[in-house]
């Protein structure tokens, strides 16, 4: 019995082995162990929403007579290295180490009762052993009496006939195993010679590198005049009528983070996801608690820290998630507060922060200026204000409005049938009427927010969190520069 117990405890170390291969060192070797080779086609378009439209569009329309190139580019959602046929094949590989590993767990599982069940049986089958020797020896000696006893012993081991069976099952699985596990290092040896010479880490910084180059011509690409807005996607359905979600303007791609805001005045409750994913299925957040209330859904998160109106006051606080203070404070000279000049649909809405490519800005309105848009740069750490512009544009007419690369559009409504129907644009203080098709799916916008890291607008539609992605006309240079 020695050698055989010997044998199956060998099968076992090897299963183990095997398994403990096949859940730590294959994932690594494959670069699916957690560690993402690329974000996304963009590096700054990294964890956002899933999108048929996931290619870059570049349309040509025209060449002017200096020499300039007049170009259209839609900003992806997302790239297209998530369709890659390498990490499809990747995924079909992993999903076959899980089952080959799931299979060796319960052969695993199953030797070892089985082996449990033998060694139990061993003293057993020894007795058994010297009975029948002694039988051998002298047949005489095995009266009836000893014959049924040698014969009760003989039934007690008849269940070991099914465990000798499972195991010639076992070693067929083991050989259907072994040949997945050679058909696997197969594959895994093509990826390798297809990938070339470059080892994981090599690839994931020329990835980076090229992330990086990408970002530096996304920010050539990513100041542009506004012609289109895209269907919207409805990320969560959640919360009251009014409110505002956002992610930070500013950070670095790799920060997901997603801050919530429900309601429009006296709110002090803030949460703060930890990805988009969590913030669909409301796990993993924190609770940030402001010292003083909010009025309106104009707030936005640039840099880490939150710019908001504090409530029934013209004034503008900035709140450092991480330290959880207030950094500073300051009243935006004569802007009208508690609903004295909000858009359309009132809610305290008075004081809109925004951000776009050039950085923050407040827009709000006066009794100076007959309660048209102001639209006011604002220093991001003193919130002072820099410059300010008066549109002509009565707030009160305007359903929401955003800034992208320094230009205002204003919606014309917050309810069903809104449109972008006007652009102030204080590069050269000058405005036109627009007319861009704007699908209000749920019929009442309280907040529309423009993100520059991401290229995509926000918005808290009917008690939806919901975002468009926008499509931008390039003026560029023969020469390559803006």
């Amino acid at each position: 019995m020695t050698v055989p117990l010997l044998k199956i405890g060998a099968v076992l170390s090897t299963m183990a082995m095997v398994t403990n291969w096949m859940s730590q060192t294959l994932p690594s070797l494959v670069g699916l162990n957690g560690t993402a080779v690329s974000r996304a086609g963009t590096s700054e378009k990294i964890t956002l929403f899933q999108s048929p439209d996931e290619g870059w569009q570049v349309y040509t329309s025209a060449q002017a007579p200096d020499g300039k190139c007049l170009c259209t580019a839609v900003i992806p959602v997302q790239g297209s290295c998530s369709r890659d046929l390498r990490s499809h094949q990747l995924r079909q590989l992993m999903e076959k180490v899980q089952n080959i590993s799931q299979s060796m767990e319960v052969l695993d599982l199953r030797t070892y009762r089985d082996l449990q069940y033998v060694r139990n049986t061993e003293a057993l089958m020894k007795g058994l052993d010297s009975r029948l020797k002694v039988a051998a020896e002298s047949q005489k000696s095995l009266n009836a009496k000893s014959f049924q006893e040698l014969k009760d012993k003989m039934t007690e081991l008849l269940p070991l006939m099914p465990v000798l069976d499972q195991y010639k099952s076992d070693t067929r699985l083991i050989v259907h195993l072994k040949e997945e596990v050679r058909n696997l290092s197969g594959s895994l040896l093509a990826i390798q010679e297809e990938m070339g010479a470059y080892d994981y880490e090599e690839l994931q910084q020329r990835v980076l590198m090229l992330e990086a180059r990408l970002h530096a011509c996304m920010q050539k690409l990513g100041c542009g005049k506004l012609t289109g807005v895209s269907n919207p996607i409805t990320i969560r359905a959640s919360g009251s009528r009014f409110g505002s979600w956002m992610t930070d303007t500013m950070t670095p791609s790799a920060d997901t983070r997603v801050w919530y805001m429900d309601g429009y005045y006296k709110g002090r409750r803030v949460l703060e996801f930890r990805t988009l994913n969590d913030f669909v299925t409301g796990q993993n957040f924190v609770q940030h608690l402001l010292p003083h209330p909010w009025a309106g859904t104009g707030h936005v998160v640039y840099n880490g820290s939150l710019y908001y109106n504090k409530y029934q006051s013209n004034i503008a606080v900035k709140y450092h998630f991480r330290s959880r203070s207030v950094l500073v404070q300051r009243s935006l000279a004569g802007a009208g507060y508690n609903n004295t000049f909000p858009y359309s649909w009132g809610g305290f809405s008075d004081i809109d922060f925004m951000v776009d490519e050039n950085g923050l800005w407040a827009v709000y309105t006066t009794n100076q200026n007959a309660g048209n848009i102001v639209v006011s740069r604002v220093d991001p750490q003193t919130l002072e204000v820099l410059r300010s512009w008066d549109t002509g544009y009565p707030k009160r007419s305007a359903g929401e409005s955003f800034m992208i690369c320094g230009t205002l559009y204003v919606t014309n409504s917050h309810l069903a049938g809104a449109k972008i129907y006007f652009a102030y644009y204080t590069n050269t203080s000058t405005y036109e009427y627009t007319d861009i098709p704007f699908h209000n799916q749920y019929s009442h916008i309280s907040m529309l927010d423009y993100n520059p890291r991401e290229r995509v607008l926000y918005t808290w539609n009917n008690g939806h969190q919901v975002i468009y992605n926008v499509t931008l006309f390039h003026v560029i240079k023969t020469s390559g520069e803006l």
